[in-house]
């Protein structure tokens, strides 16, 4: 309620005046109104959301009565690039889907690949081992940042100092035998790029008994704690009938009670010759899913001591597929100057065959032809099912390649997991999930 507006004359025009207002009769109004929301914006930028997340959030106080995630901020256009490069240039560009666990994504495509090409039982035992033993490490750094982040994010720094102390031993590993810390593509259609180099798997087993320590800081940190247990017990929660319904998997799904991971249920890489279990809980909140994943830390482990076993088993064993057709790039080493074909390889192919050459340079620039059809080839990522959908029409390069990401999957849960709840839990929520918007996007 306003009184008359008065009005004056300046040099700038005429210039009114608004007085009065009735302030306490309206305060009145408001508090008699049975609900007030308000909608804000979490991110896309926000310090507290894994990656570029945005969550638009309805609130009544500071409680949640609706929550929306909005995507696509990271966008790559991957899948589509996939589909102008050969098929052994594919993993360079799938690796970098879910930056925390490339060598997952590169397994998933190149065991695709391996479908349409019939080689599924060609590749090499020893290539295989190494495929477990590097997606074992992976596994490992991408939890890692999954408890680190998740702990800091909820106001616990040692943790995080902790996990990624465990972390660069990893990435340490990976660049010794890569020659890269992240983005390796280095599991290729046929096998792996290069063998480990010597004592690769002495240094392995050293980090192995290092890392068995040192995993229990986190765990006398945090395991009862009592302000930890506040921020994650009931919190997040999702019954294992909301998982199904949105199709959730990995630690999410795991901590609804539901055994299903799929190593054990549909083995691939040789993993049924691997014994480990499967971690489960019954508590369906940010607790389980945290315990989950700390035990699935000495679960890793074993399968690394038993693939370092197997190695020793197979000394000198190829480790990628006899086929010269589809083996490329072969011979690769780390030098001063990164990975490249090794000297002998350049030597052999320029100086001593005309065929090897011409064929190395067909192989290189076209790349192989992989017969027409369609597969879907799966694996279990740190975050849950990593599916990839392949189609070719017989040519060098994917006719499409679509990944069923489970980050993109789990991302829907953040809803039923936050509303109904406070604001300050939705961080705990969404860390429980650990998207990595790499995959989401893509």
């Amino acid at each position: 309620m306003t009184t008359e507006a008065s009005s004056r004359e300046t040099t700038e025009g005429r210039v009114y005046s608004v007085t009065g207002g009735d302030w306490d009769s309206l305060v009145t109004e408001i508090g008699q109104t049975k609900e007030e929301r308000v909608v804000i914006n979490m991110g896309p930028q926000h310090p507290s959301t894994h990656g570029v997340l945005r969550l638009i959030l309805e609130l009544e106080g500071e409680t949640v009565t609706e929550a929306r995630a909005g995507i696509g901020y990271l966008h790559t256009g991957i899948e589509k690039n996939t589909e102008y490069r050969t098929w052994t240039q594919g993993v360079t560009f799938v690796t970098r889907m879910d930056y925390l666990a490339p060598l997952f994504n590169e397994a998933a495509y190149c065991l695709g690949v391996e479908k349409l090409l019939g080689i599924t039982n060609d590749v090499p035992e020893r290539a295989s081992v190494i495929r477990v033993m590097m997606m074992e490490l992976n596994r490992i750094s991408s939890h890692m940042v999954a408890l680190g982040t998740g702990a800091l994010e909820l106001g616990a720094l040692s943790p995080m100092i902790f996990a990624f102390r465990e972390r660069e031993k990893v990435l340490d590993l990976f660049e010794m035998i890569s020659g890269l810390r992240m983005n390796m593509a280095y599991i290729r259609p046929g096998g792996v790029a290069q063998d480990i180099p010597l004592g690769a798997v002495t240094k392995i087993r050293e980090t192995v008994k290092e890392l068995r320590h040192n995993f229990k800081d986190n765990e006398k940190l945090l395991v009862g704690n009592s302000i930890w247990m506040k921020r994650t017990q009931g919190i997040g929660y999702l019954d294992l009938a909301g998982c199904i319904t949105l199709g959730v998997t990995g630690p999410v799904l795991r901590s609804a009670g539901m055994p299903w991971d799929l190593r054990k249920t549909e083995p691939y890489c040789g993993y049924e010759n691997y014994d480990f279990d499967v971690i489960t809980t019954d508590t369906c909140d940010v607790y389980g899913r945290f315990l989950i994943r700390m035990q699935e830390l000495e679960q890793s482990l074993r399968i690394i001591e038993q693939a370092c076993d197997k190695l020793g088993n197979l000394a000198g064993a190829p480790v990628m597929v006899a086929d010269k057709k589809i083996a490329w790039p072969a011979q690769l080493s780390v030098g001063g100057d990164g990975m490249g074909n090794s000297l002998n390889h350049i030597r052999e192919i320029m100086g001593e065959s005309m065929e090897a050459l011409i064929h190395h340079f067909k192989l290189v620039t076209e790349g192989f032809s992989v017969p027409a059809g369609q597969v879907y080839a799966t694996v279990e990522s740190p975050r849950g099912e990593t599916g990839v959908h392949l189609v070719s029409d017989g040519g060098t390069h994917p006719y499409r390649v679509h990944f069923r990401e489970p980050s993109f999957n789990n991302l829907q849960s953040t809803a039923a997991m936050s509303e109904g709840g406070m604001i300050a839990d939705i961080i705990g929520a969404v860390a429980s999930i650990d998207p990595v918007m790499g995959g989401v996007d893509r």
